[in-house]
């Protein structure tokens, strides 16, 4: 048996969403509220007899491993608030779980984004099913899974996929998320500096569109030696080389060929390439980055090996006046729309 774990605060909707995701799942779930002011408690209640109260103190890894703690089972599923289940193989789960008693599942969140006008989705690998006699949280924020003996450990890819809503903020919300967030980070990287936690306060910054700030953290989390196998390490690598890109500094960003060895097998690494060739004006190679990536199976982010692939090598060959060409590629967009309207402009 498994038992779902989720800590909260004024998360009444967010909450509730997550919660009616689980009701028809055979899990045991357990609530512990970090200081609700809204209708959270009472929302609750309607899914779950299991709810706690968890004095706030600064500690996403106190508050889960509380959590955890209540839970009946030892197998536990932390959930945050703003997460919910989309789809899950109960059999497949049940049997890889008996399989690998010591090693931790790995979920699959895809990630709702919003860029300009246009809605995203980017997918990624996380922690989250572990045995509680085993391993616990440890960090104040972007809290990671330790073993409790301090070994290292095994991961197996878990049959259950859950969307994420936390990046759709308001303005408002994403800077208070922000400046919370660098606030403990920095007291974790007074005491240790930490790859992982320079990592993040480089993606810190970057939310808050301080690229200048997320560019020194992630250039001092580099300099560490890394595996470029780690999911983190390559999500912070293309942040680096956006983040270079969106403060104007394109040209530094040609240093990424130097790494392309390690990271140029993915999909989303060679549409970043091609955007890096594009912004220095060095046009045939861009378009082949581009042609890279829209061959690839898969990606993280939604439309780089497809129409956002296609869509970029249609404004090169636009740009070198080469309509035909540029029809071409932008007709493979499907229905994209800032394609469909570059189309129209060149029909006419």
């Amino acid at each position: 048996m498994l038992s779902v774990c989720i800590i909260t605060k004024n998360e009444q909707l967010n909450l509730e969403r997550c919660l009616r995701s689980l009701s028809k799942l055979p899990f045991e779930i357990v609530v512990v509220d970090t200081g609700s002011t809204d209708q959270t408690l009472s929302m609750a209640r309607k899914y779950t007899s299991s709810i706690y109260e968890f004095e706030w103190c600064d500690d996403f890894s106190k508050a889960k491993n509380f959590a955890v703690s209540k839970a009946k089972w030892d197998i536990a599923l932390v959930l945050d608030s703003d997460e919910w289940v989309r789809g899950i193989d109960l059999k497949s789960l049940s049997e890889l779980i008996q399989k690998h008693p010591k090693s931790v599942g790995r979920i699959e969140r895809r990630n709702q984004l919003k860029q300009g006008q246009e809605m995203r989705e980017s997918k990624e690998r996380i922690n989250r099913i572990f045995d509680r006699r085993l391993f616990h949280y440890e960090g104040k924020i972007h809290e990671q899974l330790v073993s409790i003996n301090g070994a290292s450990y095994s991961t197996y890819a878990a049959p259950v996929v859950v969307d994420h809503s936390g990046y759709l903020l308001t303005e408002e919300e994403r800077i208070k998320k922000a400046q919370r967030n660098i606030r403990l980070l920095e007291l974790e990287s007074a005491k240790r500096k930490d790859p992982y936690i320079l990592s993040q306060l480089g993606k810190s910054y970057y939310m808050i569109r301080n690229y200048q700030m997320a560019i020194q953290y992630f250039s001092e989390a580099l300099s560490f030696d890394l595996d470029p196998r780690l999911e983190y390490v390559i999500d912070m690598v293309d942040c680096y080389g956006y983040a270079l890109l969106n403060s104007g500094n394109a040209k530094d960003a040609l240093c990424f060929e130097s790494i392309y060895e390690e990271f140029g097998g993915r999909a989303d690494f060679q549409f970043l390439m091609g955007l890096i060739y594009m912004n220095n004006e060095q046009f045939e190679p861009a378009i082949q980055e581009f042609l890279k990536a829209a061959q690839k199976k898969d990606c993280s982010m939604t439309g780089v090996n497809s129409y956002l692939a296609y869509y970029n090598i249609g404004v090169i060959y636009e740009c070198l006046g080469n309509a035909k060409k540029a029809i071409e590629a932008y007709e493979k967009c499907g229905d994209y729309a800032p394609a469909k309207k570059q189309l129209e402009g060149l029909c006419l």
